[in-house]
C-alpha cells in the first residue's frame, strides 16, 4: 500500500522546531499537574478495597448510595461511581485497620439493604504493605526499562542518538501519564502495563527511524545532518503511518468496547501512542541535532571500525592458510 510517494521529502527537521516548542509546553504542564494536582492513587498502591456491585433494577441512585455509606464512619470517604452500565457501580473503599477484609461483604449489604436488590459481583482487597511493595516494583520496572532501552541504543548507534530516543520516551511517559491526571484515571497497575508496553512501542518507532538515518549516514554522501533527517523520516513515512494507525485502532476498540475495568490500561495508551509517533519524527531526531551530533565524525568512525573488522578478518584468514 503506498500512501506517499517515495521521492517525495518532507521537511521534518524545519518543523521539528516547533514540535519541540510544543513539547516542552507540554512537558511543563504535565509537571505541574505532578507536583500541583498528583495522582489519584488506586486501590493496588493506596491499599483499600474496590467492591463492584450490580443492581437488578435499571438505574442505580448514586446519591442515596453516598448517604448510606456515610451513616457508617469506616465507609466515610469511599468513590462512589457509575460502572459501565446504568445498573452497575464501583465503591472504591480506603484502607482502615478497624475495617476488617471479611467484613466488607456483609457490611455493605447491611448498609445498602435500602437501596434495592443487589449482587456483590467483585470485591477486590489490597493491604497498605502490598500496595506499598505493588507501587515500588512498578517504579522500579519502568526505571528497569528505561535504562535497558538507553543501554541497547548506546550500543547500536551513538550516545548522541541513544540520549535523544531516551529524552524522546521520557517525554512520551511524562504527557501520557499527566492523561492520567486530566482523566481522573486511578493510577493502578493497568497504567504501569500501559505505559510499559508505549516504552516498547514508541522505542522500536525510534529505532526504525534511527535504522534509516544510519543507513543514510554510512551511503558516504555529501548530505548535511537536516538533509538526512528529512530523507531518512520521509522514507519510513508509509510504514510509520500504517503500523501507528493499525495499533491506535486496536487500542480504540479496547477503549470503546472493553468497557471501564481496562480503562486504567486502554485510555493513556491510546494517548500514547499519538505522542510516540510524533515523538520519533520531531523530537528525538532534532534533539540528535541539537547535542551536536556530527555526520563526518560518525562516518570516519565507522569507515576506521569497518577497516580494522577486514584487517582482523585478513589475519585470520592469513593465520588458517598458515601463512603466519
Amino acid at each position: 500500500m503506498e500512501i506517499f510517494k517515495q521521492n517525495k521529502i518532507f521537511n521534518f527537521v524545519h518543523w521539528s522546531k516547533y514540535g519541540l516548542i510544543v513539547s516542552t509546553l507540554l512537558t511543563i504542564i504535565s509537571l505541574y499537574l505532578f507536583f500541583g494536582v498528583g495522582f489519584n492513587l488506586g486501590i493496588d498502591f493506596a491499599g483499600g478495597s474496590t467492591a463492584q456491585i450490580q443492581y437488578n433494577k435499571k438505574e442505580v441512585p448514586i446519591s442515596e448510595i453516598r448517604k448510606l455509606l456515610a451513616v457508617d464512619e469506616r465507609f466515610k470517604n469511599s468513590q462512589v461511581s457509575r460502572f459501565g452500565a446504568d445498573n452497575e457501580i464501583v465503591i472504591k473503599i480506603p484502607f482502615r485497620n478497624d475495617l476488617k477484609s471479611n467484613e466488607i461483604d456483609a457490611t455493605l449489604h447491611q448498609l445498602l439493604l435500602s437501596s434495592g436488590d443487589f449482587t456483590i459481583r467483585k470485591l477486590d482487597v489490597v493491604g497498605p504493605k502490598v500496595g506499598d511493595e505493588l507501587r515500588k516494583s512498578a517504579i522500579i520496572s519502568l526505571v528497569l526499562a528505561i535504562i535497558a532501552m538507553m543501554a541497547y541504543v548506546s550500543f547500536r548507534y551513538e550516545w548522541r542518538f541513544a540520549l535523544a530516543s531516551i529524552i524522546a520516551l521520557l517525554h512520551d511517559v511524562i504527557i501520557t501519564s499527566a492523561s492520567v491526571i486530566i482523566f481522573h484515571i486511578d493510577l493502578n497497575l493497568e497504567v504501569i502495563a500501559a505505559l510499559l508496553t508505549l516504552l516498547g512501542y514508541s522505542i522500536n518507532d525510534t529505532i526504525i527511524i534511527f535504522d534509516r538515518i544510519r543507513e543514510k549516514m554510512l551511503e558516504g554522501k555529501k548530505m548535511n545532518i537536516g538533509e538526512v533527517l528529512n530523507e531518512a523520516i520521509s522514507s519510513t513515512l508509509p510504514r510509520t503511518i500504517l503500523t501507528s494507525l493499525t495499533m491506535f485502532f486496536v487500542v480504540l476498540t479496547l477503549y470503546l468496547f472493553g468497557g471501564q475495568i481496562i480503562i486504567g490500561f486502554s485510555l493513556p495508551l491510546l494517548i500514547g501512542v499519538i505522542f510516540g509517533t510524533y515523538s520519533s519524527m520531531f523530537v528525538a531526531p532534532k534533539v540528535a541535532i541539537i547535542l551536536g551530533f556530527s555526520i563526518e565524525k560518525y562516518y570516519a568512525k565507522e569507515v576506521e571500525k569497518t577497516k580494522k573488522q577486514e584487517e582482523k578478518k585478513r589475519m585470520r584468514q592469513l593465520y588458517e592458510s598458515g601463512r603466519v
